[in-house]
């Protein structure tokens, strides 16, 4: 399992990171459309890093939400 955000970006696409996984990002049309993206580029990601003997990181993000 890992964490994502999302928010809407300048282009008006919407963009899905995954901070556990640097470089992980994705985007889509829509919020729904870049959470379908993400977890393709997720299996991407995790698996170039396997067949590079890289370590998948586990998912340690400890997030706060605030609204200033």
């Amino acid at each position: 399992m890992r964490q994502v955000l999302i928010y809407p970006g300048e282009d008006q696409k919407w963009v899905a990171v995954v901070p556990s996984l640097p470089g992980c990002i994705s985007e889509g049309d829509t919020g729904e459309q870049a959470l379908e993206n993400i977890r393709e580029a997720i299996t991407i990601v995790e698996e170039v890093m396997r067949e590079h003997g890289d370590p998948i990181p586990e998912d340690d993000l400890h997030a706060e939400l605030m609204m200033i």
